[in-house]
């Protein structure tokens, strides 16, 4: 997740640390669909936009010459510089979708940029129009959804998981983060209107998650404004372990949307 430089989505302290364990990673084949797209090569630089802890940057990085992660948090980016495993080509750059046009002068152009489960903390409109100039012919931007949140699914242990966290928040937990269908359909018109012309991929497979991976998603989805108090989350983490372990082992169907837009 990440946020434009206006707005605090609560993704610094700990919750990076969490992201990066916790958050799903992106199947080869979700890469496979994005380099065929845009038919991008080794002479490619691609913008990862919103990039958090790099989850989808790093799969990219040898299938291009390089690879730019844009995360307007500092301490998703530090997070992100800390792992070992880091490819060469791989650069992480302070900055959001706001300053866009900006981090690209600096650049060839791009082969592609991509936003992985980002999008509805930007301005989309903005960005496509910004993006398109920036692109290279047959470039293009890449909106990919990881799967619906963990507690959005339609499966028992996801909607006990709902119910609980409602109860805890105090209210209805109803985000989608932008992977419900009206969301989507927006987001494919906007890039049409913005004069892209439009694909449309799901990868889907099925993950068998633990309890332990469970608790680290939601950990993971919680602004630090909302992290339990360390000397809480024993507790905090036994109520949701009840709560789930009735329905355990536990299948999560996921489907990841590769939305994307060509420049003509």
């Amino acid at each position: 997740m990440t946020a434009t430089a206006e707005r605090d989505p609560g993704f610094g302290g700990e919750v990076p640390d969490f992201y990066h364990r916790f958050r799903r990673g992106y199947p080869d084949r979700v890469v496979d669909v994005v380099v065929a797209a845009f038919d991008l090569t080794p002479l490619d630089a691609v913008v990862d936009l919103g990039c958090g802890t790099g989850q989808l940057t790093r799969p990219l990085a040898p299938r291009v010459g390089s690879v730019l992660g844009v995360d307007p948090e500092p301490d998703m980016l530090v997070r992100a510089r800390a792992v070992e495993e880091n490819p060469a080509n791989v650069g992480w750059l302070l900055g959001s979708d706001a300053e866009l046009s900006g981090l690209a002068a600096l650049l060839r152009p791009l082969g592609a940029i991509t936003v992985g489960q980002a999008l509805h903390w930007m301005d989309r409109t903005r960005l496509f129009a910004t993006a398109h100039p920036l692109l290279r012919p047959g470039g293009g931007v890449a909106v990919v959804t990881n799967g619906v949140p963990l507690w959005q699914q339609d499966s028992d242990w996801s909607r006990a998981l709902r119910g609980h966290l409602s109860a805890w928040l105090g209210k209805p937990l109803i985000d989608t983060c932008g992977t419900d269908p009206d969301s989507q359909r927006r987001v494919r018109d906007d890039l049409r209107a913005a004069g892209y012309a439009i694909g449309l991929q799901v990868v889907g497979y099925a993950a068998h998650p633990t309890a332990d991976e469970i608790i680290g998603g939601v950990y993971s989805a919680l602004p630090h404004q909302l992290l339990p108090a360390p000397a809480d989350r024993p507790d905090f983490d036994a109520r949701l372990r009840a709560v789930l372990d009735p329905f355990a082992p536990f299948t999560e169907y996921v489907e990841v949307t590769i939305l994307t837009g060509a420049r003509r």
